[in-house]
């Protein structure tokens, strides 16, 4: 049943006799966003709990996959550590905000949709020694980025915890902990490309994408990837 109706989402009630999570791992099927359509197998759609997500996911609990992290496997994530490159893994749930486009005229109008992280005291404390070692922190997705930041209390210190990030990042916002990132290329007027607008500058984004789209890139969830620094 409906509980409670907001401006354009809707909070949901379920009401059954099982566990609801039971229910949804036993019927229901990952949500994919609105531009990638299935054909239908015996009336239901093909299953995507592998392909459309990450092969370091733990837990249960975001909207869809960090579609950044899409990119790595298993072995690939070996060869980063053989290189003798340090990597710190943060629980993030990606929320509904990641397919609301902007809707009004002037951004700082935009309400940004809360995405629940944690960030361990073992990972803040590897995050924050290589800041202050002068080692560079890549962030994989947006969502890490703003999850990061929004930890973040100087230019050196990530503070461990768990919360509901609302860090709305755009044009203007100066970084404190996040030196690169790897992201996809992401839709037209979403709060992700203006985050890597203020990340690396609005012109060299408009470059980039005018040279992917030349170039023929796939764009979005299942596309390709670029990385900025």
């Amino acid at each position: 049943m409906v509980a409670a109706v907001h401006e354009r989402t809707f909070s949901v009630e379920f009401i059954c006799q099982k566990p609801f999570a039971d229910i949804l791992d036993q019927i229901g099927e990952v949500p994919l966003p609105p531009y990638i359509h299935r054909d239908l197998i015996n009336g239901r759609a093909q299953n995507d709990r592998n392909s459309y997500q990450t092969v370091y996911a733990v837990h249960k609990g975001a909207v869809a996959a960090p579609t950044a992290g899409l990119h790595f496997s298993d072995a690939l994530l070996e060869q980063i550590r053989q290189k003798g490159i340090e990597l710190i893994e943060i629980t993030l749930h990606v929320g509904y905000g990641t397919f609301m486009p902007v809707r009004v005229d002037d951004i700082r109008e935009h309400q940004i949709h809360s995405e629940y992280y944690t960030i361990t005291a073992d990972g803040a404390e590897k995050i924050t020694r290589a800041k202050t070692q002068g080692r560079r922190v890549v962030a994989v997705g947006t969502t890490s980025v703003r999850a990061l930041e929004f930890a973040a209390r100087n230019n050196s210190t990530v503070v461990p915890g768990s919360g509901s990030c609302d860090l709305f990042i755009f044009p203007g916002y100066e970084f404190k902990m996040v030196d690169a990132m790897i992201t996809n290329f992401h839709l037209p007027k979403s709060t992700l490309l203006m985050l890597v607008s203020a990340f690396a500058g609005r012109e060299n984004i408009l470059s980039a994408y005018a040279e992917a789209i030349k170039e023929k890139y796939r764009f979005f969830s299942y596309g390709d990837a670029m990385f900025i620094g």
